[in-house]
């Protein structure tokens, strides 16, 4: 870590080859070699004559993995450390990590490739197979959600999420006996024309006379669980959400909480209906002076509504945390959540432990700077936002953010040639990013001699 720090990635990488060596199920330390493998390949310049030897390599680690899959997995590393995003080493790296028993690290060999390029339909479909494999339902049905907001004419998908989803619920509520989903509903014809009315959207008068016939038959069967769900997403379809979050609500109840699917749902809808109530508030107020009468009494029910959606964002991610503690992705949202509601000091354990996911670190080390920032460690925000910057080589949007954040916290150290520094950068590939066009030209007007 502390190579890292110092931006002595070769070292760092030589360490952590190391380790892996003694202890190849290390998850944390493979995922800090990869880390640095990309940093340094970003920072390096690529000869137009180096010839990559990495597909030769690939092919000597694919015929270990039938002799000796961990001997594989070295090799294939030692490709890595110089093309971190090699699509077919880390797709090797995966069958001889499933090979050895280590599902994990094959996860990770296809996260890897999906940070390079997150809409990748085939590799997304793969992790969900794999996932599946391994029988954790809930990512699987995560991947397929993914792939349906891609690409959302993917029947496969939406099918394999539907049965993923099924058997997260099956396997939260301890139904390991039944053999599908359907088992669980005694009226088998029943569950196919719920399965049929699900896919359907439906508007106006076809909507409302769907709710009363739902309602008639839940009155008929009210510890049906399938049917309060059914209303819920009738009337959200409606998009009356008060009612929908009551009847999603009432279906979580009836599974006594075994389905954490309604219960976001539930939270979802709340965000969704406070959402709307900012947006109303917000509206409001841009057309009011503060002279206004309402004017006091809008901007408290704004500032209410803005506490309660930060209280349920904040509930929502700590009972996600609570379920899977070592994922750091949860732990970055949290922290994010926590940030957003001022509550700095609370953030800044769980950004800190964020840092260690290659996937968060660069967004974590800059909430966490904002952190530092706010709570007057000025030094310490410092720190955190130069090395932010360092590690990210082109002014892309994340680049852009931090170096703002940077900017403003020399500005409050009273570095103000260092302040301007940082907006310069930004100004010279976006005019229009926040403010910095006001401040880079000010600048320059306050040294116009007077006539």
């Amino acid at each position: 870590m502390a190579a890292i720090e110092l931006r002595n990635f070769g070292y760092a990488i030589s360490l952590l080859q190391d380790i892996l060596k003694q202890e190849p199920e290390f998850l944390t330390g493979r995922q800090l070699l990869r880390r640095a493998a990309v940093t340094r390949s970003k920072s390096t310049r690529k000869s137009f004559f180096n010839i990559s030897t990495a597909p030769i390599a690939v092919m000597k680690g694919q015929r270990e993995i039938k002799k000796d899959p961990k001997r594989a997995i070295e090799m294939l590393e030692k490709v890595l450390e110089d093309e971190p995003y090699n699509r077919q080493a880390n797709l090797v790296l995966k069958e001889a990590a499933l090979a050895v028993g280590w599902p994990e690290i094959g996860v990770f060999a296809l996260r890897t490739l999906l940070e390079e390029n997150p809409r990748d339909v085939k590799l997304l479909h793969e992790l969900g197979r794999l996932y599946h494999q391994l029988g954790d339902s809930d990512q699987e049905v995560e991947v397929y959600n993914q792939i349906t907001e891609i690409a959302p004419l993917d029947a496969e998908a939406l099918r394999l999420c539907k049965d993923a989803s099924a058997r997260a619920s099956m396997k939260r509520g301890g139904w390991t006996q039944a053999k599908s989903y359907r088992d669980l509903i005694k009226d088998k014809e029943e569950a196919v024309l719920l399965e049929q009315q699900s896919r359907m959207r439906l508007t106006g008068e076809a909507l409302d006379q769907q709710i009363a016939e739902t309602y008639a038959r839940h009155q008929a069967e009210p510890a049906n669980v399938d049917l309060a769900r059914r209303l819920g997403a009738l009337n959200e379809q409606k998009e009356d959400f008060p009612t929908a979050i009551t009847w999603y609500q009432r279906a979580a109840d009836l599974t006594k909480g075994a389905d954490t699917g309604l219960a976001r749902k539930v939270s979802d809808l709340k965000i969704k209906c406070l959402e709307r109530e900012i947006a109303a508030h917000e509206e409001f107020l841009s057309t009011r002076d503060a002279t206004d009468e309402l004017y006091a009494k809008k901007s408290g029910e704004l500032k209410a509504a803005k506490a309660r959606r930060a209280e349920i964002l904040i509930a929502d991610a700590r009972e996600r945390v609570a379920r899977n503690p070592t994922d750091l992705q949860l732990r970055f949202e949290l922290g994010e959540h926590l940030l957003n509601a001022g509550q700095f000091r609370e953030a800044v354990p769980e950004l800190q432990r964020a840092r260690q996911n290659p996937h968060a670190r660069l967004k974590a080390m800059n909430l966490l700077g904002c952190c530092y920032a706010e709570l007057g460690m000025l030094d310490l925000a410092m720190k955190q936002l130069e090395e932010a910057s360092k590690e990210i080589l082109t002014m892309d949007t994340m680049k852009r953010e931090i170096v703002y954040n940077l900017g403003l916290v020399y500005e409050r150290m009273g570095e103000r040639e260092k302040s301007l520094a940082c907006m310069k950068q930004i100004y010279e590939v976006d005019y229009g990013y926040r403010d910095v066009a006001q401040r880079v030209e000010s600048s320059y007007e306050q040294n116009v001699p007077q006539a």
